[in-house]
């Protein structure tokens, strides 16, 4: 019965792959012949069966600018940038698509601090920081077990500055993941989709606009209160703006 139940899994699998795959090149045959809806009709199917890659994002990325609706193609180029944060050809596309933004947001400046951290920081993600922290910790377990056998009273000592010197690390690296790792839970980024919207002062329709934003703006999401979600830019400006005029990322 196993055996017949991985044959039925692995069969619908292979003819899973086999319609992606047909939807995926019926898109970029639409792509070709300037059918850009179509295309992104075709590839959205994909995406819509839960199916995620840079290069499907990439391509509905491309297929919404060519249709000038510039939230959805940052979004999906974004979406793209998230999978292959190396690729060129998506931090140039996006380059392109940002450009044709109505919004121009200064980030408020760093200081040094937050440089410094920022620039620490991006050595690992949370999960490096984490397995760098187990590393530490058996270097320094390793060290201590060597001062404390030793005999050479020069060694004992180089043994035991480099178990102190781990500790130093194990708690560096210890204070990194939990730092990251919070950064990650409350890094909640969003696309403003309506072609313009104002950002109320309080989660009420009849309540003061605090300023306006447009299509394609990038967002971090604070909090929510029902069919509200309150914002803020990196500028500094924040405010509310209702549930379906963005798209989280």
């Amino acid at each position: 019965m196993k055996q017949l139940l991985y044959i039925t899994v692995l069969l619908f699998s292979v003819i899973g792959m086999a319609q992606n795959e047909a939807l995926f090149n019926q898109g970029k045959d639409n792509y070709k012949a300037e059918k850009y809806s179509e295309a992104i009709t075709n590839w959205k199917q994909i995406v819509d069966k839960g199916n995620h890659s840079a290069e499907l994002y990439f391509n509905l990325g491309n297929a919404y600018y060519k249709l000038n609706q510039i939230g959805p193609s940052i979004y999906y180029y974004e979406k793209a940038q998230q999978l292959a944060p190396n690729d060129k050809e998506i931090k140039v596309n996006l380059a392109f698509a940002e450009n044709a933004k109505v919004d121009v947001i200064e980030p408020l400046p760093k200081t040094v601090f937050s440089k410094w951290y920022n620039n620490i920081a991006s050595v690992f993600t949370y999960e490096g920081w984490a397995t760098a922290t187990v590393v530490f910790s058996m270097l320094f377990v390793g060290f201590f077990l060597l001062y404390y056998f030793n005999i050479s009273e020069g060694k004992k000592r180089l043994f035991f500055t480099s178990a102190i010197v781990c500790v130093f690390l194990l708690i560096g690296g210890l204070s990194m993941a939990y730092l990251t790792f919070a950064d990650v839970q409350n890094n909640k980024p969003a696309i403003v989709f309506a072609e313009s919207v104002e950002i109320k002062t309080a989660p009420k329709m009849n309540s003061a606009a605090a300023f306006t934003l447009h299509e394609g703006t990038k967002v971090q999401v604070l909090d929510s209160d029902g069919d509200w979600l309150r914002i803020s830019l990196a500028d500094g400006k924040d405010g509310w703006i209702p549930k379906t005029d963005l798209k989280l990322l």
